[in-house]
């Protein structure tokens, strides 16, 4: 048994979809006992790192299969756009329908440049060869991913026009304006036998309008969920915790970053309460550490050994210290409400507020969301930090049974997804020994009589007889 696990955090260095890749690794592991679970990566020690017994597959391989302009070289430069855009449709389509052709090509071309595409090979080696193919939790088949979101289609595509069974779990979907991507999950999306999401308030409206169906829909809450409820502190802490993400997709910007240290630190000081770094992005590009220390200026007693906050473990058991967690990223989030910690979410763009809104709705309680481009959002986050933190320990009690709810609806979907898979295997099973009776049952009518094959099977040392129907075939 085979089971590759497509994800959206190749070098592993956003904390939050580590955890969803864990809890994914480990419950596929639960189902599938003797399974060689193979992860696509592109930082094959930090997977070892974070888990021990899962095969690496480089994403460079699956990058080198999918580059659609490398194909042509530097010949795209030298002709007009047009021209460009339909050769590229046109490789599509054969790399699509004549993959034999497209890898030959590939291989031929990368010879003539001097490149190793062995990391190609391997990667088609376990999308053709997998019995299943998954894809762990992300909030990533949108706008602001489309690029990534594209290529994640199209493996599933692969895999779906092999017959291969395919799930997606723990996913956040939308917004989705991009009308390429828009009609790529119309094309793909239908054909997934089963889609659990976050939560309720978007995705479920935006996968029917592409078409799946809603038996196929499955809203079961983040699969982190798990790992922070079972990590979760004995107690409320006693301290606030703290993360902005900065980045294009979240919309946020050095005004807010003030604006947030204000109102921040004024509540810090009121409750007495140090403010604790959350970060859970660790890419440069979007450090929440970078963020996070300018927020703490003038108050750095919360810094010291941020750098150690390196795994999702000690990300969920540094919240666990907090009575409230002010926060916009969407895992800080997450570690917080699962572990009985109301939360104070800050967004800015589409993106964030579907994720923020969607987990609000989850939890029920305990999770209020602020617009930090509304012109009062400084007063008003003011009043939700401290409406928050009188009404900690009420609120713990239903997030708590909340979380324990979406652990048990998440299960139940890899549960679900386990008897299709093992379903359709017994099928396919039961079909060939059906086939092979027959076959058997026609060659030993063939020798107990005078019947004879056509022509031109005569000769032949071995049985010729399709087993699809009642004629003779040159095997």
């Amino acid at each position: 048994m085979k089971i590759l696990v497509e994800n959206g955090c190749y070098h592993l260095r956003n904390m939050g979809d580590v955890a969803m890749l864990q809890v994914a690794v480990a419950r596929l592991s639960d189902l599938w006992p003797d399974a060689m679970i193979q992860v696509i990566t592109a930082e094959p020690g930090l997977l070892v790192k974070y888990l021990p017994k899962a095969h690496p597959i480089a994403v460079q391989g699956r990058d080198i299969w999918f580059k659609d302009r490398r194909i042509f070289g530097g010949f795209s430069r030298w002709v007009p756009e047009a021209i460009t855009n339909c050769l590229l449709k046109l490789w599509r389509q054969i790399r699509k329908h004549w993959p034999w052709l497209a890898y030959t090509l590939i291989r031929l071309n990368a010879k003539y440049r001097g490149v190793d595409v062995g990391e190609m090979d391997c990667f088609l080696e376990a999308v053709l060869g997998a019995n299943v193919v998954t894809v762990s939790g992300g909030g990533d088949i949108n706008d602001a991913f489309a690029g990534y979101a594209m290529t994640l289609l199209d493996v599933l595509a692969m895999a779906i026009r092999r017959g291969t069974p395919t799930a997606m779990f723990g996913q956040g979907v939308g917004p989705i304006g991009n009308s390429k991507l828009e009609a790529r999950g119309k094309e793909v999306l239908p054909q997934v036998e089963l889609i659990a999401i976050r939560e309720s308030y978007a995705s479920p409206f935006l996968l029917e309008s592409l078409g799946v169906r809603k038996q196929r829909i499955f809203v079961t809450g983040d699969d982190a969920i798990e790992l922070a409820y079972e990590l979760r502190a004995a107690r409320l802490g006693n301290g606030i915790g703290v993360n902005l993400r900065v980045a294009e997709y979240s919309e946020t910007n050095t005004k807010h970053i003030d604006m947030v240290r204000a109102v921040l630190q004024d509540a810090a000081r009121g409750y007495s309460a140090p403010l604790i770094p959350l970060p859970i992005s660790l890419y440069d590009k979007e450090s929440d550490e970078r963020t996070i220390r300018r927020i703490l200026t003038g108050c750095d007693d919360g810094l010291d050994g941020m750098q150690s906050l390196d795994s999702p473990a000690g990300i969920i058991e540094r919240a666990g210290l907090c009575r409230v967690v002010v926060t916009g990223s969407y895992h800080s989030a997450v570690f917080a409400l699962a572990q009985g910690i109301p939360v104070v979410a800050l967004a800015n763009s589409a993106y964030y507020m579907d994720k923020f809104l969607g987990l609000a709705e989850q939890f029920g309680c305990g999770c209020e969301v602020f617009f930090l481009d509304d012109e009062q959002v400084q007063e008003r986050l003011g009043g939700g930090i401290e409406k928050a933190w009188r009404s900690a320990e009420q609120l713990r009690p239903r997030l708590l049974e909340a979380a324990a709810r979406q652990v048990t609806l998440s299960r139940e979907a890899y549960e679900r997804f386990y008897q299709l898979v093992e379903s359709k295997k017994a099928k396919a099973e039961s079909r060939i020994r059906e086939e092979q009776i027959r076959y058997d049952g026609k060659f030993q009518d063939a020798t107990e009589t005078t019947v004879s094959c056509d022509a031109e099977c005569a000769g032949n040392h071995y049985p010729c007889f399709d087993s699809r129907a009642d004629r003779c075939t040159d095997v």
